[in-house]
């Protein structure tokens, strides 16, 4: 795909069904706003730095968002379900000490040195 059927796709999504789901750009990103900071405030207060599991909660601020112009988008609850049950798992990679990743990487239970064991 060449860059102006990458803008033409896009211009037509923004100025069509993206607006005509999740309402005005600028008040959809005004609110998406207003939840990232409170998430990025609390994540500097508590761990100093974001995580997974705050950008989680971030995109699934996101689908909320959208999901106040246009409550019946089913994909979007979808989408939150999948954005929470990914939170929880990095919230557990993250509880992990340093010395049980280091056991688990000895162990070779992670590979290419990935964070998450291969299932």
């Amino acid at each position: 795909m060449k860059r102006n059927e990458v803008i033409h796709a896009a211009k037509d999504l923004i100025n069509g069904d993206r607006a005509q789901d999740y309402g005005d750009a600028y008040d959809n990103h005004g609110r998406i706003c207003e939840g990232w900071n409170i998430i990025l405030r609390e994540a500097l207060k508590t761990h100093g730095y974001l995580t997974p599991s705050h950008v989680a909660l971030m995109m699934d601020w996101l689908k909320t968002s959208r999901l106040l112009t246009n409550i019946d988008k089913f994909d979007s609850w979808i989408d939150k379900v999948g954005y929470s049950a990914l939170g929880a798992e990095f919230a557990a990679l993250d509880a992990r000490s340093p010395e049980q990743i280091i056991e688990e990487t000895r162990s070779g239970r992670f590979t290419n040195g990935n964070v998450r064991p291969e299932e």
